[in-house]
């Protein structure tokens, strides 16, 4: 199997890149930089949107695993918007030139404003230009994939959790203060509930979900539990032992996050079967 990785430099198109290798699969990864891929991966910089033949360029893949996206922690940019036909067309150039899988990232924000689980029947009101552009990406390639009859994955993320200071959640942007030094974390009430997930977890999922085909459509990558915002940040802190504490209230949350929303696992437990089963025959057949 070979795996296309676009946004394969990304806070975590590089941690997804890692785990496929360790899986012994073959990637091609490719981004605008490459400061941190893993060499490994068979390294291509490129710009996306400005090639004629991207299928041949990348040594026809089996499988697109389209993370690439920008400014995706300023909600309202407008490249959103700007960028959505290009990564369309991006996308059905790999299709019409004759790869079979194609896989991308989505988010739990192409719901919009939502109390409860999360489905992939959940109806979709985006509330911010990031989110409208994410779900119509979504319906895009899943009619592009029907026309074509190629397997269709949309791997709704959430929340994600990691330590490191290249993020630009707000789990990175506490390393970073807390790595300068500061004593005291500006931070909302924190009442909200989000779906949380580890970095390494989130990237295990990913790889498990494009390494298989029998499980397809919207995929939620997700805990499938609940969990409020301040004790998740507090549990962080005590994690890393962090000498920093949450300054509560020195923001408001954002008008279009949910009281409390996270995912439906269930997809998600049935690519792990899948996984399992898989590992199981290969040993049979050893």
């Amino acid at each position: 199997m070979k795996i296309l990785v676009t946004g394969a430099n990304g806070y975590l198109g590089k941690g997804v890149v890692k785990t496929l290798l360790d899986d012994k699969v073959e990637v091609v990864a490719t981004d605008l930089a490459d400061g941190h891929i893993d060499p490994r991966a068979d390294i291509k910089i490129a710009d996306l949107f400005h090639i004629q033949d991207p299928y041949r360029c990348f040594g026809q893949p089996d499988v697109l695993l389209h993370m690439a996206w920008r400014d995706g922690f300023v909600h309202n940019s407008v490249n959103h918007i700007l960028d959505l036909p290009k990564h369309y067309q991006f996308i059905s150039k790999m299709i019409d030139a004759g790869m079979k899988h194609a896989a991308v990232l989505g988010s739990m924000h192409e719901v919009g404003f939502f109390e409860g689980s999360i489905n992939e029947f959940t109806p979709c009101n985006p509330q911010s230009l990031y989110g409208i552009s994410k779900n119509a990406l979504r319906q895009l390639v899943e009619l592009k994939c029907k026309e074509k009859d190629c397997v269709f994955q949309w791997l709704r993320g959430f929340y994600i959790v990691g330590n490191t200071e290249d993020g630009c959640s707000v789990f990175s942007k506490i390393v970073q203060a807390a790595n300068r030094g500061d004593k005291e974390f500006p931070f909302t009430m924190g009442f909200n509930q989000f779906d949380f997930l580890d970095y390494d977890v989130f990237c295990r999922y990913v790889a498990d979900v494009v390494e298989q085909e029998k499980v397809t459509g919207v995929i939620n990558i997700c805990a499938g539990r609940p969990e409020k915002l301040a004790d998740r940040a507090e549990r962080f802190i005590r994690e890393n032992n962090f000498p920093i504490r949450l300054d509560y209230g020195a923001f408001p949350d954002r008008p279009y996050d949910s009281k409390a929303i996270w995912g439906d696992e269930w997809k998600l437990l049935n690519v792990e079967k899948e996984k399992a089963s898989s590992l199981i025959q290969e040993r049979i057949n050893k």
